[in-house]
């Protein structure tokens, strides 16, 4: 039984003895027996109904609903990087390099239609590494023979030394010369060596004569720096230009550095087929410790060719 229908009979008892009270002592008269029914009646359907109306099922209306949770709003889509750099930005910072030799010495005599291998050993002086997609390209002069461009021949690190190789073919008509070089990155930006950003290049000349002339086979540099430590009030550097011929041999040479203290243009003989060391002294301070320094050995006659030693002078 319910709490309710507890509640219910309680109360129909109070009123039963109530109306017994009321008509007096005894058996109860046929009318108070009658209300006493028709009250029971009442309060058993009054009772139904309510039993009957919490056991219907609410309508979907009547179930409470619940805010769903607000969603945040997407963050905005991040741009795919682009292949391209952005607009004026160029990889200037990569086009950097500096010759450290070759092969083959400029005025090299061959005979017409003659086939040679010309090979520059360059380094890799910018922060930037350089793939195969840079390349060689024929700057001006005499093609001889070789392509407009060629793909480096692999990738080269920052400070890293890359030798570039060209076949290349004499012309079949007697005389002297030149063809330029340089260098390329892939977003186009055209770069030689050293400070002048120079191409490199070969120069030879070609005779079909029996008894060619001599020249020079090559030229080696370096460089000494006394002391090779420290930091006394004066240091020295001294570079070292040796000079090798085939046979006799004039050439009118110089030195440039620099600071712009250039030297003038002397003329030596070598009487054989020997070797002469050229030398230049360069003297520092505590104050000149700023920044990489050069000095070149430039060979200006009868052939322009050029040697640039680079080195740094650091004092803390």
């Amino acid at each position: 039984m319910t709490r309710s229908i507890k509640y219910l009979l309680f109360a129909v008892t109070v009123i039963t003895s109530l109306l017994v009270t009321s008509c007096g002592e005894g058996t109860p008269t046929e009318d108070a027996a009658t209300t006493i029914q028709t009250a029971v009646a009442q309060t058993v359907t009054a009772q139904k109904a309510l039993e009957a109306q919490n056991t219907e099922t609410p309508s979907a209306g009547a179930i409470p609903t619940k805010t769903p949770f607000q969603l945040l709003t997407p963050p905005a889509l991040l741009a795919s990087p682009s292949a391209t750099l952005p607009s004026g930005s160029t990889k200037a910072q990569c086009a950097s390099a500096s010759l450290v030799s070759e092969t083959i010495n400029d005025g090299t005599i061959f005979k017409p239609g003659e086939q040679f291998t010309k090979t520059w050993q360059i380094t890799n002086t910018s922060t930037c590494v350089w793939d195969t997609s840079y390349k060689i390209i024929f700057w001006d002069g005499d093609l001889l023979g070789g392509a407009y461009y060629y793909n480096l021949p692999q990738a080269t690190g920052p400070g890293q030394t890359l030798s570039i190789s060209l076949v290349l073919i004499a012309p079949a008509t007697d005389g002297t010369y030149r063809s330029e070089w340089k260098l390329q990155t892939p977003d186009n930006i055209n770069f030689g060596v050293g400070l002048y950003d120079a191409s490199f290049y070969t120069e030879i000349a070609v005779s079909s004569s029996n008894k060619p002339k001599y020249g020079i086979t090559s030229v080696v540099t370096s460089y000494t720096r006394e002391p090779k430590t420290g930091c006394p009030a004066n240091t020295l550097i001294t570079v070292y230009a040796t000079v090798s011929t085939s046979g006799p041999y004039e050439f009118t040479y110089r030195w440039d550095q620099k600071d712009g203290n250039n030297s003038s243009p002397k003329t030596y003989f070598m009487e054989s087929a020997t070797k002469k060391t050229f030398t230049r002294e360069w003297k520092f301070g505590r104050a000149n410790t700023q920044g990489p320094k050069w000095i070149t050995f430039v060979i200006t006659e009868p052939f322009h060719q050029a040697y640039e030693v680079n080195f740094e002078f650091v004092c803390p």
